[in-house]
């Protein structure tokens, strides 16, 4: 029976991870920054939640575990002269030192054990980066650059590590997103909103991945095309992106001479 330890499982991806490793016969351990119905409490921004974290696992566990599963994330960004720093402080925070933290607190243990899986939730953010999401692509694709190194650090341990990036996909991500830049929230809220899929599918999708030893999970044919052309063709790539850079300056009410 696998021992899993999942954070920001309280909903979303999350509670959707949560849910298809439990209905494989695993034992989840689901945290979040909001508890209580069989979630424990983990604010990933705290070293004391996190020490806690490991002494869950020692209590429930023995202190063995299968898989931690670093997924609390929060949406973000801004245009570069519209986001402040206090919003680019959050979301290398939460994004990018969560998983940091998660990684130093368990990796004593996996080594300890010889054996396990480090699944850092990350985004095509971190790998395709759209104007306007800057802070957001910085941390996810430094979330990238992490899970890399720790699977190069840990291989001789018998410990991998996967990076899962997906496009948007229907959850509540949006419900709580901060920020001074408005256009940008609304155009992230709408293709949240109208994505084809949900957390449901893309949690299958990760799952397939990781029994497939794949490190790097691209669990959606978006996000696959969108990452395929930017390795096949730059300069086409570019120009995509730089058109969705004119409509979000459109939607802003920006003028192209200024």
């Amino acid at each position: 029976m696998e021992r899993v330890l999942i954070t920001g499982a309280a909903q979303g991806l999350g509670a959707a991870l949560a849910d298809a490793w439990e209905e494989r016969g695993a034992s989840v351990l689901r945290t979040d920054r909001e508890y209580g119905d069989g979630v424990f409490k983990l604010d990933v921004t705290s070293d004391d939640d996190w020490d806690q974290a490991r002494q869950l696992v020692e209590e429930a566990w023995g202190g063995r575990l299968d898989v931690l599963v670093n997924n609390a994330g929060i949406a973000g960004g801004g245009r570069l002269d519209v986001s402040t720093m206090d919003e680019w402080q959050r979301l290398v925070d939460i994004n990018l030192l969560g998983a940091v933290r998660g990684t130093a607190t368990f990796t004593p243990l996996f080594k300890r054990q010889r054996s396990g899986r480090i699944v850092n939730i990350a985004s095509l953010a971190g790998l395709v980066h759209p104007a306007g999401m800057a802070g957001y692509n910085a941390t996810k694709a430094a979330v990238v650059a992490l899970t890399e190194t720790t699977g190069h650090e840990l291989a001789a341990c018998g410990v991998s590590a996967h990076v899962v990036c997906p496009s948007y996909f229907r959850t509540g991500l949006m419900d709580n997103a901060q920020g001074r830049d408005q256009a940008l929230v609304a155009v992230m809220t709408q293709l949240v909103t109208a994505a084809p899929r949900g957390a449901d599918a893309i949690a299958a999708a990760v799952l397939e991945g990781i029994d497939a030893g794949e490190e790097l999970i691209v669990p959606d044919p978006e996000a696959r095309a969108a990452y395929d052309l930017k390795q096949r063709d730059r300069a086409a790539y570019d120009q995509v992106m730089r058109a969705q850079a004119r409509k979000l300056a459109a939607a802003a009410g920006e003028d192209d001479d200024e």
